[in-house]
This record gives structure tokens, sequence and C-alpha cells, in this order.
């Protein structure tokens, strides 16, 4: 087996077992009304224009190369980790929110990631033309993300019992094969990661902390909130972008690069999570 293919099975098998396990802990009416309080549209065009248009910019200041760009504006194109929902738990943050927002942004990012790659690769010389399909996309997504989510709700509404057995040990599952799959690009990339420089690392944070302060900005009128909008602002998804990079730029250092700034990412959004969950959420007062 090939070990692109090898990435793409654990990284589905992991998102889709974290994602139900979100779902067992929530209710339909808890995401809408969650998603009806926060501001969507500044937050679409934040993820969608604002974040990639920032990424182009760092990538001419430091002027990297082309794979290293085209890598970073990849995962810069597809907004909303499906992490965010798990990074929300351990920061104690507004879970209903983060569910909601995985689940729409990956419907929008079917329709807007290829059109927003189409326009930013332009900026980058001798970057070739991206082949994305769609189709096969919006099907990855649906049957890693919007699926087991839905399938974790409606556990929790129609056996609420059984759900509560069944999310610890998923939660364990999921996040071991998390850990592996981690483990393993880690490993199978590694030479090529340690190639990308400090320079592209280093453009990378840049990006991802001042997504972070656009997300919390426009997050809305609480800290919970704010915490959620952050986290998917700041933390891009990188199996969207490694499926991407997989299809337009197999056998390139293209998919290095994903894979370097995405561990980053990681990383970083980690760093976010520690911090916060030491930091209790404020309510506004009312």
């Amino acid at each position: 087996m090939r070990t692109e293919t090898i990435i793409r099975v654990l990284t589905a098998c992991s998102l889709a077992g974290l994602l139900f396990g979100v779902g067992l802990r929530l209710t339909g009416s808890q995401i809408v009304t969650s998603v009806r309080r926060c501001r969507l549209g500044w937050i679409v065009v934040a993820n969608f224009v604002v974040v990639p248009a920032l990424a182009l910019v760092m990538a001419r200041i430091f002027r990297l190369g082309a794979e290293v760009s085209v890598g970073m504006l990849l995962l810069a194109a597809a907004p909303f980790a499906p992490v965010v929902p798990v990074f929300t738990r351990m920061a104690r943050a507004d879970l209903a929110l983060a569910a909601g927002l995985t689940t729409l942004f990956p419907v929008l990012s079917a329709v807007l990631t290829p059109w927003v790659c189409a326009v930013t690769l332009r900026g980058v010389p001798n970057a070739g033309s991206v082949r994305f399909g769609v189709g096969g996309v919006l099907l990855t997504l649906l049957g890693t993300i919007v699926v087991p989510l839905g399938l974790g709700i409606a556990m929790n509404r129609w056996a609420p019992g059984l759900a509560r057995r069944v999310l610890r040990p998923m939660e364990i599952i999921a996040e071991f094969v998390g850990a592996v799959s981690l483990a393993f690009v880690t490993i199978t990339e590694a030479r090529a990661v340690a190639a990308i420089g400090w320079e592209a690392l280093l453009a990378m944070t840049l990006v991802c902390e001042i997504s972070m302060v656009l997300g919390w900005t426009i997050g809305g009128p609480d800290q919970e909130m704010r915490r959620v909008v952050g986290l998917g602002t700041s933390n891009r998804n990188i199996a969207l972008a490694l499926l991407i990079a997989i299809q337009s730029f197999a056998g390139t250092p293209v998919v290095s690069a994903v894979v370097a700034n995405g561990l980053l990412l990681i990383f970083l959004g980690l760093l976010h999570v520690a911090f916060w969950r030491w930091t209790p959420a404020r309510r506004p007062n009312v």
C-alpha cells in the first residue's frame, strides 16, 4: 500500500471517530442555536479570503520556494480543521458552536476551496495547475466529518444510554488512531519535513498566530465563542490540504510542505489549548 493511501486511511478513520465522539455529546438544537449566535459572514470571509491572502503575503515576504509556498497556500485555503471540536472540548469552549461550524465548513470548502486555490496560486511562479475533484473531495469530507457527527448526535438523541457507554471508548480509539497517523506521517516524511527550512516554519507560525487573533476578534460576544473561532481560523484542514496535494502534486515537495506546516499547526493549536485550559472563560454580564 502506498504511503499516501495509508495516510489517508488513518486520517479518515481518526477524524470519523473523533467527530462521532463529539456528536455523542451534543444535540441538534444546541448546534443550531450556537451557529445562529455567531458572526457567520465575517467568519467565512476571514477563512476563505483573509487567511489565504495573508499566507500569500508571508510566502512572498520570506521569499519561499514555489513548492513550499504552494503547500502553505493549500493549507490556507482549507479552513476549520476537523480536530477543532476536539481542541474545543480540551479548551472547555463552546463545543456546540465548534461542531456546527465544523459541519458547515466542509460543504463550503468543496465549493470555495478550489476557487481560492486557483486565485492564490496565480501569485506563485511555477505553481502549476491544481486538479481538484470537487465530487470526490466532498464525499470524503462528508464521510469523515458530517456523517459521523450526525450519527453521534442521532445516537445521543434516540439512545442516550448507549451514547454514554460508547463515548469514552470511541474517544480513546479515535485518539489512538490519530496519534498513530501523526507518528506515521512524521516518520515517513521526516527528511523532507526537516528540509523545509526555518523561514517557511516562521512564516506559517505568523500566519497561524495572526489568524488566531483575527478569529478571536470576530468570534462573538463571549470568550467561549471567541476561542472556537480563533481555533478554527488558525487550525487549517490538513486532511483536505493533503488530499489536494496528493491529487495535484504527488511525488513533489509540496506534499512534504503540507505535512511540515500541518504538524506545526497542530503543535501551535495544542499550545493554545493548554493555555486556555488553565484560563477559565469569563461570561459577559447581561
